[in-house]
């Protein structure tokens, strides 16, 4: 607010302090051409009879009271650049009151610092955090319950494209991932010529069904599959966690399964983002949420003993 705004609302406060008083003033005061407070000669029915009764003294006093205490509240208060004689501003408020409340936050994090997130697993208080941490940052992509999205992996199975150990997932929440799939339609049609990448989708479809014979466009996809995506996937498709490239084997499509997903796929690849949350939350609390990630799926280790399993 700029300083005339400020004057200006300054103003009309003042005015409406002074119209209060004038009002109360030249209600309460009686000329001496007033007729008695009993004498008004208003009657109604042949008995009743309208009175003009002054109010209470103390009754009018309370009003002047309250008109002091609005001018001694904007004089030390004050009103936009104004700061008034207390020097007080919102901001400082919030300030004290939020360094207060980060002080206490932090002495309850401390029985948290630097423990590994399997560890903290143990703990229900500290899952119990971690789950309220999620709720109100996470929630938003992989869903309340965990189980994710179309493009936001679902965190309640087993499958970690980036690594399922505590390390690798601290490592995500705190660090994020850059996932990226390029665009292999042009390079796929060039070698392989026009049926390409319906070949291509016809063996990657088919690395998920072993037991089935592979048809002649499966067949003749394998070439392809080995040639270009064998980098990042593994020649078996069974994908690499240090670059996130996903397991091809298993029955889990982060962005779907149908044909024309996996085409959208090859035509304009996939730019999937984790943002890094150490950065917003800290380490401690970035450790309480992995800690509640760790929970909520199966793990192909067992989880350590007295582990909180969620529901």
């Amino acid at each position: 607010m700029t300083s005339g705004w400020s004057w200006y609302v300054i103003a009309i406060v003042v005015a409406n302090l002074i119209g209060c008083v004038w009002l109360l003033r030249s209600n309460t005061r009686r000329s001496p051409t007033d007729p008695k407070p009993d004498e008004t000669g208003h009657v109604w029915d042949g008995n009743i009879t309208e009175y003009n009764k002054p109010l209470p003294r103390w009754w009018i006093n309370l009003f002047y009271i309250t008109i002091v205490f609005a001018v001694g509240y904007l004089l030390w208060f004050g009103v936009g650049t104004f700061r008034g004689f207390g020097n007080w501003s919102s901001h400082k408020e919030w300030a004290l009151e939020t360094a207060a409340e980060d002080a206490r936050l932090e002495d309850t994090l401390k029985l948290y610092d630097g423990k590994s997130i399997d560890v903290l697993a143990k703990d229900p208080q500290a899952v119990a955090m971690g789950r309220n941490i999620f709720l109100n940052r996470c929630a938003a992509c992989h869903g309340s319950t965990g189980h994710g999205a179309n493009g936001y992996p679902d965190l309640t199975d087993d499958i970690w494209h980036w690594g399922g150990t505590p390390h690798r997932i601290l490592e995500t929440i705190q660090e994020g991932r850059q996932a990226v799939m390029p665009a292999w339609a042009t390079t796929l049609t060039a070698q392989g010529g026009p049926t390409a990448v319906d070949d291509t989708i016809a063996y990657v479809l088919s690395l998920s069904k072993p037991s089935l014979p592979k048809d002649d466009a499966a067949q003749r996809g394998e070439k392809m599959f080995s040639t270009i995506c064998s980098a990042c996937h593994g020649l078996q498709g069974k994908g690499n966690q240090v670059v996130g490239a996903p397991d091809l084997t298993d029955s889990y499509w982060l962005y779907g399964s149908s044909k024309a997903s996996l085409h959208k796929t090859l035509n304009d690849g996939r730019q999937g983002v984790m943002p890094a949350w150490k950065p917003v939350l800290g380490d401690t609390r970035t450790r309480l949420v992995g800690a509640y990630v760790w929970t909520l799926s199966p793990h192909k280790d067992p989880p350590p003993a007295g582990a909180v399993v969620a529901e």
